[in-house]
């Protein structure tokens, strides 16, 4: 079967940086795609790397694939591709077949309760009570907050704030982006392996230190992030929390078969998505919510401008990248 791409430039801010040990994000930037077979079909994908150095490589793997081309041939370049081309390529063929959408037996689903991104530093705080203002409290809320962007002596500080805040059935992931070291992270485990509201260290350590990120692992939750992304063979091997941030992976076709067989401990994470990666995300949410380890997924409420280009339906995201 002959396929036709087309692909769209967007762009947009974020409402405010996003803080973290590896730098500042404030925008994302990247490609719509649209995939129309010979049937009158529609796939849509979306192409959106995080890291700068990635931006290049996407952009000259979307030029070197032709307008028309046959769908073994798509499949093919898409499992060498970069992540995020793999991720929109296997998004529009996935529709295409029906393996996921309307044509699908469970349609789109919808993700459960997310949990709530708390930004770095004291920031955290105020955002915190604006949280506990418009919910009515934070009773049985998720949080993710950003550390390891400020002198270790002034967040301990702060988490001790937090800690105050938070009731019983509140849940804690701290997310250091690989910026800690093995002392440091060694001591907010001691701090925190006790409290029932810990749900996890987030890549505590850089993704080069896997000894480390092993033996912090046999002292509390340890979750992986950027490890997943550089080394993928560990998605097979790690077997604690795995933080799975579809748009940036590859072909989302293989983890939703994870997540369609019970997988255990996939967390499904935002890349901050237009509304096309946006309806992945939350399908792959959804299904991870009726395996066997539910957890809130990291879609960070609050983070993203309104807009059309945050529609669920896919030819609204197309015009509003025009």
């Amino acid at each position: 079967m002959t396929l036709r791409l087309q692909r769209r430039r967007f762009r947009f801010a974020l409402l405010q940086p996003l803080r973290t040990a590896a730098g500042e994000l404030r925008e994302r930037c990247g490609w719509l795609l649209r995939l129309d077979d010979d049937q009158g079909g529609v796939g849509w994908g979306e192409v959106a790397p995080l890291q700068p150095q990635q931006f290049m490589a996407c952009e000259q793997a979307l030029a070197a694939l032709p307008d028309e081309l046959p769908e073994a041939q798509l499949e093919a370049v898409l499992r060498e591709a970069p992540g995020p081309v793999g991720f929109g390529l296997g998004a529009a063929l996935a529709e295409l077949q029906g393996v996921v959408g309307a044509a699908a037996p469970q349609g789109w689903l919808k993700a459960p309760a997310p949990a709530l991104l708390l930004p770095a530093g004291e920031a955290m705080l105020s955002a915190l009570e604006v949280a506990a203002a418009s919910m009515g409290g934070l009773e049985r809320c998720t949080f993710k907050w950003k550390v390891a962007t400020l002198p270790d002596g002034l967040e301990r500080q702060l988490l001790e704030q937090l800690l105050q805040r938070l009731p019983p059935t509140a849940r804690l992931r701290l997310d250091a982006n690989g910026g800690w070291d093995r002392s440091t992270a060694e001591a907010w485990m001691q701090r925190l392996s006790d409290d029932p509201r810990l749900d996890w260290l987030e890549q505590p350590l850089a993704v080069q230190d896997q000894v480390g990120l092993n033996q912090l692992a046999a002292l509390g939750p340890v979750a992986l992030d950027e490890s997943l992304d550089q080394h993928p063979e560990l998605r097979l091997s790690w077997s604690g929390w795995q933080v799975r941030r579809p748009a940036l992976e590859g072909d989302p076709r293989l983890l939703l078969r994870e997540l369609q067989a019970g997988m255990p401990q996939r967390m499904l994470s935002t890349a901050f998505e237009t509304g096309v990666g946006r309806r992945w995300l939350e399908h792959l949410a959804g299904l991870q919510a009726q395996g066997p380890t539910p957890a809130a997924p990291g879609l960070a409420p609050g983070w993203t401008p309104a807009g059309s280009i945050f529609s669920n339906d896919p030819e609204q995201v197309w015009a509003a990248a025009v």
